[in-house]
C-alpha cells in the first residue's frame, strides 16, 4: 500500500466518529428493512459506496496528473501534498470539534447530492441487496468534509489509478465503523459523543496531517535547515 493509501486508510479508521454521523442511520435502517440476514445488504451498500469513491479518486487523480504537466511537475506536488495534508489537519480540527470550516466544503457539495436525492428516494425501502448497492453507490456522493479531504490526497497522487486506489483505501478505513454501526447503531450513536473520543480522533489526524506535512521534501529540506532559512 502507498503512503498516500496508507494514510487516507488511517483517516478512514479515525474519522468513524464523523462517518457514523454522517451514515450511522442508513447502514442501521439496512438491518430492518426486510427479513432475513441483514450482512449482505450491509456488504452491498459499502460496496456501492467504495465503489463512488474510488471513481471520484480516478477523477481527482486524473486533474492532478493534468495539473503536473501544466507546470513544474515538482512544485505541483510539493502545493498539492501540502493542501492535502492541510486539509486533514482541519478535518482532524473539525472532528476534535474546534473549527468548522470544512462544513463550508459540504455545503459546495450540496448542490451534485441535491440532484441525485431523487435516486435515492426510489430506492426507499432499501429492502433488497440491489437496493442496498445502489444506495451505496449513491451515498458515495454525500457531501462530506472527510471525503473531500481525502479527495484531496487523490489529487496529490498524480494519477487515476492511484486516485482510485488511495479513495478505495479510505473507504475500506471506514468500513468497520459503518459495519458496527450497523449492527448497533444505537450504542456507537451514544459512543461517538464522548467528547474525549472525538477529540482522540480529532487529534490523531491531526498528528496524521503534521506528519504528511513535514515529509514534504522542501519543507523537511528547510526543517532540516532551520526555520530562520525559510524565504
Amino acid at each position: 500500500m502507498s503512503t498516500l493509501a496508507a494514510a487516507a486508510f488511517a483517516a478512514g479508521l479515525l474519522g468513524g466518529v464523523h462517518c457514523i454521523g454522517m451514515c450511522g442511520g442508513i447502514v442501521g435502517s439496512l438491518s430492518a428493512a426486510a427479513r432475513g440476514p441483514a450482512l449482505p445488504r450491509q456488504l452491498a451498500f459499502n460496496a456501492g459506496r467504495v465503489g463512488s469513491y474510488a471513481v471520484a479518486g480516478a477523477i481527482a487523480g486524473s486533474l492532478g496528473a493534468l495539473a503536473r504537466l501544466s507546470a513544474p511537475a515538482f512544485a505541483v506536488q510539493i502545493v498539492l501534498f501540502a493542501l492535502a495534508n492541510l486539509l486533514m489537519l482541519l478535518l482532524g480540527l473539525y472532528i476534535a470539534g474546534w473549527g468548522r470550516v470544512l462544513l463550508r466544503l459540504e455545503a459546495a457539495g450540496g448542490a451534485l447530492w441535491r440532484r441525485l436525492q431523487p435516486l435515492a428516494r426510489r430506492l426507499v425501502p432499501i429492502d433488497s441487496t440491489a437496493k442496498a448497492a445502489g444506495a451505496g453507490v449513491l451515498w458515495g456522493w454525500i457531501p462530506c468534509g472527510l471525503v473531500y479531504s481525502m479527495l484531496a490526497l487523490a489529487l496529490a497522487s498524480g494519477d487515476a489509478l492511484s486516485g482510485a486506489a488511495v479513495m478505495a483505501a479510505f473507504g475500506l478505513g471506514t468500513l468497520p465503523n459503518l459495519l458496527a454501526a450497523g449492527f448497533a447503531a444505537q450504542k456507537l450513536l451514544a459512543w461517538r459523543r464522548v467528547p474525549w473520543v472525538r477529540r482522540a480522533a480529532g487529534l490523531a489526524i491531526v498528528a496524521l496531517a503534521i506528519f504528511g506535512l513535514v515529509r514534504i521534501p522542501m519543507i523537511s529540506e528547510r526543517l532540516a535547515a532551520g526555520w530562520h532559512c525559510i524565504a
